[in-house]
Order: C-alpha cells, then structure tokens, then sequence
C-alpha cells in the first residue's frame, strides 16, 4: 500500500477534515485526520494494518509484541498485531505518565514494535517508548499510519509509516492570517480532561 492509497483510505472514509484544528500537540493545522472514522470500519483498519505489520516485518522480523498509547492507538495496535501474530498490549496515563496497566507486563527480552496512529511531533510516541522502556522491553521500532511529520519527527526509535505526509502546523502565536480566520476546531482528547 503506497501513501496516496492509505490518503485515499482516509478520504473515502470522510477523515480527511480541512479547516482550522488544534492538534493534540497543541499545534494548529488546516488539516485534521480523524481516524476514528476509518478505524469504524474492520475492513479499512485490516487493509492499513496489514500494510503496517508488512512494513515492520521488513524492518523487525522478531517482534513479540505490539505496545500502544491510549486512547488512539489501541485499535491499529491491536490490529496490526493481530496481522503480526503476536499479543497487544497498551499504555494508560497514570498521574500524567504513560504506564502498563490493567496486569500488563513485558516478559525479559521481549522485542516490541511500539504502534501509533498518527505522528505529529513525536511527542506521544516518546512518551509511549519512555514507559515501555522503563518497564523492561526493547523497542525494536516504531509504526504508525501516518506521519504527519513528513519524517522530520523523532519518536525515539525507528519510524516506520504506511504514509509520510508534511502537514502544515504551527504554534498559536504564528498562525498564517487565512488560519487565523478560521474558527478554531478542537477534535482531539488530549485536553478533554482539562
């Protein structure tokens, strides 16, 4: 699957939003990928995820588990390693920071393909390695459906994408004026809580 198929996964589904959106990094962008639209449906997540695992494979071929972030992760983790043949787990927030929860723990040695969503600066992703790492795994690679970054994020390990997409973004205080025209969208759950 090439990155203009997994684009056009997105599009079909109605995920591909434009207009003015505040991005769980806190950056702003004209271009807002809401997954859950295309995760709903089994049949669009199997194709992406199956893509995804190929893609790892190539990359880790002994990966023993998936490891995600909640709350966006969970369903590409799951199903990618479902496509793996190997267990998922996921991280929680737990006092601010990333933990295994909920009976999970890493066996010695296990090999982990830690999967994402969507990369935008990274940071999610870092954190996610930070706790799977404090745990005792080792982070084999990074996956993701999208990278947003256009490459140029460091998750912290080996990235690997179904799509690399340079997507514009920025900081509150320097939003182009056509941005800064338009009302301000927030879809994302980071700051739900606050």
């Amino acid at each position: 699957m090439n990155a203009d198929e997994v684009i056009d996964e997105f599009r079909a589904a109605g995920a591909l939003r434009e207009g003015h959106f505040v991005l769980s990094s806190g950056l702003h962008s004209p271009v807002f990928l809401q997954k859950n639209l295309v995760f709903m449906h089994p049949d669009r997540c199997e194709r992406l995820c199956r893509a995804l695992a190929q893609k790892i494979r190539a990359v880790a071929p002994d990966v023993d588990l998936v490891i995600s972030p909640a709350v966006g992760g969970i369903i590409p983790g799951y199903e990618t390693a479902r496509q793996l043949g190997v267990a998922s787990l996921y991280v929680e927030r737990e006092g601010g920071q990333f933990k295994l929860r909920r009976g999970f723990s890493i066996p010695k040695g296990a090999k982990i393909a830690m999967v994402e969503d969507i990369v935008t600066t990274g940071l999610s992703s870092r954190e996610c390695i930070a706790a799977i790492r404090a745990a005792g795994g080792e982070v084999v690679c990074a996956g993701c459906i999208v990278d947003r970054s256009g490459g140029e994020a460091d998750v912290g390990a080996p990235l690997v994408s179904l799509a690399s997409w340079k997507v514009p973004a920025y900081p509150a205080d320097q939003l182009p004026p056509e941005l800064a025209a338009i009302p301000i969208q927030d879809p994302g759950s980071r700051r739900l809580s606050a």
